[in-house]
């Protein structure tokens, strides 16, 4: 049983919770949301696998989960990094921000988001029951793209990524 960490809205843990109980009552919890950019500043990307409890086949960024009771959020982001997308890079934490949105099978995403930033420049080993796809995109023809076709986008994403496009000279 996966649980996450519920907090309140200055990030102090309140207690533990089996993930998706938190997802259905629409908690808040910790989570971070991992943007690795290469070297021409395109985003790596993935397209969720079809076979996820939610969002499935959305695509969304680089990875996205929750620490564990005792774990830094780095070690956790560590963790994720290789467990979906197959591989190891430098991270630093970027920011971080609460939001709640609506996903599909009557789920919520309440989250104390931390967003990491790393770079990375080769192609990525995926775990096909995490990522269906991947791709490195220009943060410009992304910002487009949402705005034509918000719905090939998970929720997250696009809220997250309005946020780290106004910083993008930041992390640069």
């Amino acid at each position: 049983m996966e649980e996450v960490i519920l907090v309140d809205t200055q990030d102090q843990e309140i207690g533990l919770m089996e993930k998706m109980e938190a997802h259905e009552k629409g908690l808040l919890h910790r989570a971070f949301s991992i943007f690795v950019f290469n070297d021409k500043n395109e985003l790596l990307m993935q397209q969720r696998a079809k076979s996820k409890y939610h969002s499935g086949g959305l695509w969304t960024n680089t990875c996205c989960s929750h620490p564990r009771k005792g774990e830094t959020l780095l070690d956790a982001g560590y963790r994720r990094l290789q467990e979906e997308m197959g591989f190891q890079t430098e991270l630093n934490t970027h920011f971080s921000f609460i939001y709640k949105a609506e996903l599909d099978n009557n789920l919520w995403e309440h989250e104390l988001d931390h967003v990491l930033i790393g770079k990375y420049n080769d192609s990525p080993i995926p775990n096909p029951e995490e990522v269906e796809q991947w791709e490195y995109v220009d943060i410009d023809h992304l910002k487009e793209d949402i705005k034509a076709r918000p719905e090939h986008y998970t929720e997250w994403f696009k809220i997250i990524f309005e946020k780290v496009s106004e910083t993008f000279s930041e992390i640069n």
